[in-house]
């Protein structure tokens, strides 16, 4: 598999690095970090980081690695990428709500101003 590390993330001395069990899949580019044991028949998608212990009979993706199967049976995890927060749209909607204070302050100054200023100027 091309890409994958196996590393320790510890300058302890001491075991440092992942135990892989059996009939592992590691997809390319994956990570597999620490101290860590990692069960048979598991599977780690491409890309993925994993940084805790995997039971038996799993599949792991993402950054951090989390379970998604276990024994061939979907685990419920959320990986609602449309809910994910958009920084971008927050700062136009406070920019939106900015402005709309802003006009009703200088909507506010002109009446004020318009009250105050005697007719025939």
């Amino acid at each position: 598999y091309q890409g994958v590390t196996l590393g320790g993330v510890s300058t302890n001395k001491g075991k440092r690095h992942p135990t892989l069990g059996n009939h592992i899949v590691v997809g390319c580019n994956a990570s597999i970090l620490g101290d860590i044991n990692i069960g048979n028949n598991v599977r780690v998608g491409a890309g993925s980081v994993v940084l805790t212990d995997v039971p038996d009979d799993c599949t792991v993706v993402g950054i951090p690695g989390r379970v998604v199967k276990h024994k061939g049976v979907k685990v419920n995890c959320d990986l609602s990428h449309n809910d994910l927060p958009d920084p971008e749209e927050d700062e136009i909607k406070m920019l939106k709500r900015e402005i709309k204070e802003l006009k009703k302050q200088l909507n506010d100054l002109e009446e004020q101003l318009s009250r105050s200023v005697p007719p025939n100027m």
